[in-house]
């Protein structure tokens, strides 16, 4: 489909890419979004806690979710996933917000925690949804790493994907993982990688109490995401290094296989984002995704000014996964 122009255009004081990023972070609140909790046990023996918040003011139950995964160390608290769960919620459409392993409060129980490239979680998590609830329409949401997570599912999938699963939106996804784990790495970036690092380690902590051989590690050796990736996720995924993680989980490989509209959402000024994050070509020739790269944004901002209530990519990401879905009927 042709690039979408943007109509993004934050107010002037807020354009700065990382008041974007921090901005929404540290002052954003959002109510009414009220969760109940459902463990799911993955194929593999573990567990992943979903997060459901329903259209409670629909007179029937709704036939259309929204299933709404976060980014790295983020969780189903985070006020960008209250966002667009809200949003959804008040256009009549059931949320569920998807906990990654180790993300919902509660150490997971196997070794490995997840990842870019964890699309049999997707599944699990998609299998007991579907035993749960009757929904005729299934929409998947991401939100960087998740977004990366979402694209290559669908994506892997291709023609055999669940009819019901009607669409799927990234924001500020790291298509291309290797380019993005480049520009973490510069010291223009520092804030956000040690935060990211210093979370990380604090979960190999708790989880060397139920592995002690995984007390050997020497956390503090561990000074970036690279070597987390390289001693920590990779080996655990089931990858070589963080290089063959970075290239085998990257969405970017598998973005010409989806079959269903895909949303893309990208900010020109994403600090996180390297060059090789925008799928311009494939956007320009495939018929399923639609790309769109506003001048501002910064990495999940997308924010006009800090007191309002639905953000411009909650909006425009729940406009459009509805309009392909009455389209479709």
């Amino acid at each position: 489909m042709p690039i979408i122009d943007s109509d993004f255009k934050p107010h002037f004081r807020f354009r700065n890419a990382y008041i974007q990023c921090v901005l929404p972070t540290l002052l954003r609140k959002v109510e009414s979004v009220h969760y109940t909790r459902q463990r799911v046990h993955t194929s593999d023996g573990d567990f992943i806690d979903l997060d459901w918040s329903l259209a409670t003011e629909n007179k029937v139950p709704s036939e259309s979710l929204a299933v709404i995964c976060h980014g790295l160390e983020g969780s189903s608290d985070r006020a960008y996933m209250r966002g667009m769960a809200k949003a959804f919620n008040i256009r009549g459409i059931d949320t569920v917000a998807y906990n990654f392993r180790g993300c919902s409060g509660e150490t997971n129980w196997m070794k490995k925690s997840y990842s870019a490239g964890a699309t049999d979680d997707i599944q699990d998590v998609l299998d007991a949804i579907k035993r749960a609830g009757n929904y005729q329409s299934i929409y998947l949401v991401g939100f960087s790493l998740g977004g990366n997570l979402v694209l290559k599912y669908g994506g892997e999938k291709g023609r055999d994907i669940d009819p019901h699963i009607k669409g799927m939106a990234a924001i500020s996804a790291p298509c291309d993982l290797q380019s993005s784990s480049v520009e973490l790495l510069k010291l223009k970036n520092f804030i956000f990688s040690f935060r990211f690092i210093t979370m990380l380690r604090k979960k190999i902590r708790e989880k060397a109490e139920l592995y002690p051989e995984m007390k050997s590690i020497d956390i503090k050796a561990i000074k970036n995401l690279k070597q987390f990736d390289d001693q920590i996720t990779a080996p655990l995924a089931g990858y070589k290094d963080a290089e063959d993680y970075w290239y085998k989980a990257s969405c970017i490989r598998e973005l010409d296989q989806i079959v269903i509209p895909a949303y893309i959402i990208n900010a020109a000024d994403d600090p996180i984002l390297g060059s090789e994050c925008y799928p311009y070509q494939i956007a320009r020739s495939h018929p399923f995704i639609y790309l769109e790269v506003p001048a501002r944004g910064g990495h999940v901002g997308f924010m006009h000014r800090p007191n309002q209530n639905e953000y411009w990519h909650e909006t425009k990401t729940a406009e459009f996964l509805m309009r392909i879905n009455n389209d479709d009927k």
